[in-house]
């Protein structure tokens, strides 16, 4: 059972605590990380998501999930880069780029907190390190192989604020 701390609009922790998978109550949020990860040549270490996750199957995506009970958003971050694909992120190495209240989301209720995080790292990338499977292959790609990806409907489509951030493309 994952837990997680509510949120009202203001970021303001309410004392409650969420399990996963309940629905969230109205004027109640939950805090979600998603992490991309940019090298020295510009490019975007981009996950494809295994064949068995309960929603986009085998689209590709940065790294992200939700904020367990107890954590930052800084911790989570750290936390969701180091299961997904096995690298330990240094903190001094991120910032967070973006902060959005997601109510709804291509007509889906989130009734999340969104905090967007860029990190750099040079090096290598081995799944063998991650600690769950909930990615199955992995690829540094330029913003324009990302867009490829996203207009052949390879990419979440709820990730189309990449494309719009100007802290990704400087």
């Amino acid at each position: 059972m994952e837990l997680w701390d509510l949120y009202n609009e203001n970021r303001e922790l309410l004392g409650r605590d969420h399990i996963r998978g309940e629905e969230i109550p109205e004027g109640c949020y939950h805090l979600v990380v998603h992490v991309w990860i940019r090298n020295s040549k510009g490019e975007y270490l981009i996950s494809r998501r295994s064949a068995n996750r309960p929603s986009f199957p085998l689209l590709w995506e940065c790294v992200g999930g939700s904020v367990l009970k107890g954590e930052d958003s800084l911790q989570g971050a750290l936390r969701e880069t180091q299961e997904e694909v096995g690298l330990q992120l240094s903190p001094a190495d991120g910032k967070l780029v973006r902060s959005v209240i997601r109510d709804r989301v291509n007509g889906v209720r989130f009734a999340d907190l969104l905090d967007i995080w860029l990190f750099f790292y040079d090096g290598e990338v081995s799944l063998e390190k991650a600690t769950t499977r909930e990615v199955e292959q992995v690829a540094w790609m330029t913003p324009d192989q990302i867009r490829t990806l996203s207009d052949a409907g390879k990419l979440v489509p709820t990730l189309g604020y990449f494309f719009e951030e100007a802290a990704f493309t400087r």
